[in-house]
């Protein structure tokens, strides 16, 4: 997975020339201080990089020019110390291609009481610099995160650090390929979509591969490699006696290794950051890739299964911001409901394809037969999800703009034990409620493939369509039918001009 400290956010502080030399000596001053906590606090997982004050329309043009081809700068917080006339801006941020957070902050917590003069006011300005700035970015109509509160503030540092995860998340689709197995399993609409218009918003490709570029690298796994990957299996897994080395069904396991393998190496070769197949276009393949999907995913590769692009590219993507916190994210499906009046939840999971991160505990390497595809008896990894606040995000195509949808859900731990279900499975509650939920994400045409997580949050997301420049549609707590039906009506209106 990504070091995401090898990623800098620029943090860059507007004034002018009309202070004076020593005004500006401590505007340069505090904001390399600020910069320097920002960088040190444990909420920011990227490196905040100090830049010299801005003072002009040349020198705000020159840095923003130099942000959008650093290899490594993933976005800018801009900070406005004293008043920084805001047309000197406008030439800069029309050029801006990353993205932004403005911080409405300022070097002192408190009012000095005693010692407050005219040279601190002239000094200290954020509180109306800042909207001088705020004005212009509105009036170019520029998407930006907008901050506030003291910069050592520790809700402050969490909604920056928040950001700088979807910043991170943005840049890895830059450039990005994601490889697709055969077509979309047919007939089905959501999983689909325009590609090309996609590169064009997303700045990911997405491109097809016949499924036999992969079985010939999957016959060519030399049997060392098997067995390393099958004692690594038996390591970390609870396995049958009959699974393990020996056993009588242990060629099963084996074949599901030997695609991890082959799967591994040609994403890897093509430089690939997620993939899909379909289980009607696997000529030639022994098993559906079970296991090779779930470990592969944990790894930090995008995936989804059917097709489904858009979501195996949300899917690396919320890995990607997700990097170094507790829980994980990970490809599912919303599968089956349990409609007790008292007690309404949805069984999430996937006839094959969910992974490791966010299981509950130890889990179990098994080998069942499959009801679909025609293949023999896959591996997979089986498990339960533990409870807690999770999210729900999907990425679908509206015809004319594409739509994230992010419900809020609380996951809870099994009522009953599963013994006949093989697969990873998770139950939860959409909020606010079942029906509410259900039926919002339905007006709202959501997908039923979606992203998981355990550890980002609704806003993050809203946050990352923000970036994209696309709708978004949260389902929460206090989402009313009534209201998100006019909503949706609204965003139709917006989002065909």
């Amino acid at each position: 997975m990504i070091d995401l400290k090898s990623f800098e956010v620029w943090f860059i502080t507007g004034s002018q020339d009309l202070y004076g030399e020593e005004t500006l000596k401590q505007v340069a001053e505090h904001s390399r201080e600020i910069a320097l906590g920002l960088d040190a606090a444990s909420q920011i997982p990227v490196r905040v990089v100090f830049k010299p004050t801005v003072k002009s329309t040349e020198e705000i043009y020159q840095v923003i020019q130099q942000a959008n081809v650093a290899e490594n700068c993933i976005g800018l917080i801009a900070w406005m110390h004293t008043f920084s006339p805001a047309k000197m801006w406008i030439r800069g941020l029309g050029i801006l291609k990353k993205p932004l957070l403005h911080l409405h902050t300022q070097y002192n917590r408190d009012l000095p009481w005693s010692t407050i003069d005219m040279d601190f006011m002239n000094l200290t300005q954020s509180a109306h610099g800042d909207r001088e700035f705020g004005f212009m970015v509105s009036r170019m109509r520029l998407e930006r995160k907008v901050v506030v509160g003291h910069w050592q503030d520790p809700e402050a540092l969490a909604q920056i650090g928040g950001w700088t995860r979807v910043a991170a998340g943005w840049y890895d689709w830059q450039g990005a390929k994601f490889a697709r197995f055969g077509d979309n399993m047919r007939y089905v609409a959501v999983t689909d979509g325009d590609k090309v218009e996609a590169e064009l918003k997303f700045g990911y490709s997405v491109n097809s591969y016949g499924i036999g570029d992969l079985v010939k690298l999957v016959g060519e796994v030399s049997d060392q490699s098997l067995d390393h990957l099958i004692t690594e299996y038996e390591d970390r897994y609870t396995m049958s006696a009959d699974l393990r080395k020996g056993g009588d069904r242990h060629t099963s396991v084996r074949e599901a290794a030997r695609i991890e393998i082959g799967l591994r190496a040609f994403l890897q070769q093509g430089g690939f950051k997620g993939f899909t197949d379909t289980f009607e276009d696997l000529h030639g393949m022994l098993q559906l890739p079970g296991i090779a999907a779930q470990r592969l995913m944990n790894e930090g590769y995008g995936f989804a299964g059917e097709g489904d692009w858009k979501t195996a590219a949300l899917v690396r993507a919320c890995k990607v911001m997700g990097t170094g916190l507790p829980g994980g994210n990970a490809f599912m499906e919303d599968y089956t409901y349990h409609f007790d009046p008292a007690n309404q939840l949805v069984l999430g999971s996937h006839m094959l394809e969910i992974d490791e991160s966010i299981a509950r505990g130890r889990a179990s390497l098994e080998v069942h037969p499959l009801g679909i595809g025609g293949k023999s008896d896959p591996a997979r990894l089986v498990f339960n999800v533990a409870g807690g606040p999770a999210i729900n995000a999907s990425i679908v195509d509206m015809g004319n703009r594409f739509r994230m949808l992010v419900n809020e859900v609380e996951a809870i731990e099994p009522l009953h034990d599963l013994p006949k279900l093989p697969v990873a499975r998770v139950l939860w509650k959409p909020l606010p409620d079942m029906k509410t939920g259900c039926a919002a994400w339905i007006y709202a045409g959501g997908a039923h493939h979606t992203a998981y997580s355990q550890n980002l949050d609704a806003g993050q997301m809203a946050d990352f369509a923000a970036i994209a420049g696309i709708e978004c549609v949260r389902i929460d707590k206090d989402t009313k039918l009534d209201q998100l039906r006019n909503e949706l009506r609204w965003s139709e209106a917006y989002w065909s001009k």
